[in-house]
C-alpha cells in the first residue's frame, strides 16, 4: 500500500517539475495557459468524481467558500507569475517559487507569534543567503534573465497565500477543495486574460496539445495521485521526496534547457534546497 502511494506521489511530482517543459514549447500566453490548466483539470476532477458516484459536500464548500475563493486567486496568481517566470529561466524560478515555505515560516513567526527552534533560524538565514546568491546580489554571478526572479517571488508569494489559507479551511476532502480551487482561478483568471488581450490570436496545434495535456494530465491526474498519496505516506516522506519537484526543473533547465547558470547561483540554489528540506524535516519532528 505504501509502495504504490509513493509511486503515484513520485509521478505526480515528476508530473509537476516537467511543466516548465513544456511550456518552452507553448505559444500561449502565460494567462491563457493558467485558465486552460484550471478549467481542464476541474473538469478532470469533476468527471473522476461523478464516476466514482462521490457526492459532493456543498455544506462544507458553503462553510468554507471565502476562503476557497481566496486561496482559488492565489493559486492562479502562483501559476501566472510561475509560467512567465518559465519562459526566462525554469530553473530559477522555480527556486524563486520554493521560498515559499521559509516565508510562510517567517509570518508564522511575526504574525502568529509561532515558536521558532534554533535550527529554523539556521535555516531561514541559509534561504536567505542562497537567494542573494541565486539573484546574484552576492557573487554578482547570474547569467538568466532578471524576470525569470521577479516573477519566481511573485509566484512565491500567491504560494503562501495558497498554504495560509489552506491552514484555514476545515472538514471538506482534499478533491473537493482542489475542484473549487481551480474553478475559482479560472473565474479570477478569466478578466485579466480578456484585460491583457491575452487570448491566442491564432490557434497552434503543438500548444494547443500542450495545454490540453498540461490541464488533463498535469492537473487532473496529477492532483488524484497527489492527494491519493499524501493521505498514506508519512509527513516527513512527504516533505523530503517533495523537493524532487524543483531539483527536477532545476536539471532540465540547466542541463536539458541550457540555462546559464554562475557559480554562485548554483550554490544559492543547491542552499535553498538544503534550507528548505530541513526545515520541513524539522517541521515534521517537532
Amino acid at each position: 500500500m505504501k509502495n504504490s502511494a509513493t509511486l503515484r506521489y513520485l509521478f505526480a511530482l515528476f508530473l509537476y517539475g516537467t511543466i516548465g517543459f513544456f511550456l518552452h514549447f507553448v505559444k500561449y500566453s502565460s494567462e491563457f495557459v493558467v485558465l486552460g490548466r484550471s478549467v481542464l483539470g476541474s473538469l478532470f476532477i469533476f468527471l473522476v468524481l461523478s464516476l466514482k458516484k462521490e457526492k459532493i459536500d456543498l455544506d462544507a464548500i458553503k462553510r468554507n467558500l471565502k476562503t476557497l475563493l481566496i486561496s482559488g486567486f492565489a493559486l492562479g496568481f502562483n501559476w501566472v507569475f510561475l509560467f512567465a517566470g518559465y519562459r526566462y529561466g525554469i530553473a530559477i524560478s522555480s527556486l524563486c517559487n520554493y521560498m515559499a515555505p521559509i516565508i510562510v515560516v517567517v509570518i508564522s513567526i511575526l504574525v502568529y507569534k509561532q515558536k521558532i527552534s534554533k535550527p529554523q533560524v539556521l535555516f531561514i538565514i541559509m534561504a536567505f543567503v542562497g537567494m542573494l546568491l541565486l539573484i546574484g546580489v552576492i557573487g554578482g554571478d547570474l547569467k538568466g534573465d532578471i524576470r525569470c526572479v521577479i516573477y519566481g517571488l511573485l509566484a512565491a508569494l500567491g504560494f503562501v497565500i495558497l498554504v495560509l489559507c489552506n491552514k484555514r479551511l476545515t472538514d471538506i476532502k482534499p478533491l473537493e477543495k482542489t475542484l473549487v480551487q481551480l474553478l475559482a482561478s479560472a473565474v479570477i483568471v478569466l478578466p485579466y486574460v480578456i484585460l491583457n488581450d491575452g487570448f491566442p490570436k491564432e490557434f497552434d496545434l503543438t500548444s494547443t496539445l500542450i495545454v490540453l495535456v498540461l490541464g488533463i494530465l498535469h492537473t487532473g491526474v496529477a492532483y488524484i495521485c497527489y492527494f491519493s498519496s499524501i493521505d498514506v505516506l508519512p509527513a516527513q516522506s512527504i516533505a523530503i521526496l517533495g523537493y524532487l519537484e524543483p531539483v527536477l526543473n532545476f536539471v532540465i533547465g540547466a542541463l536539458v534547457l541550457r540555462e546559464e547558470l554562475g557559480v554562485s547561483s548554483i550554490v544559492g540554489a543547491v542552499l535553498i534546497l538544503i534550507a528548505s528540506v530541513g526545515n520541513e524535516i524539522s517541521g515534521t519532528n517537532e
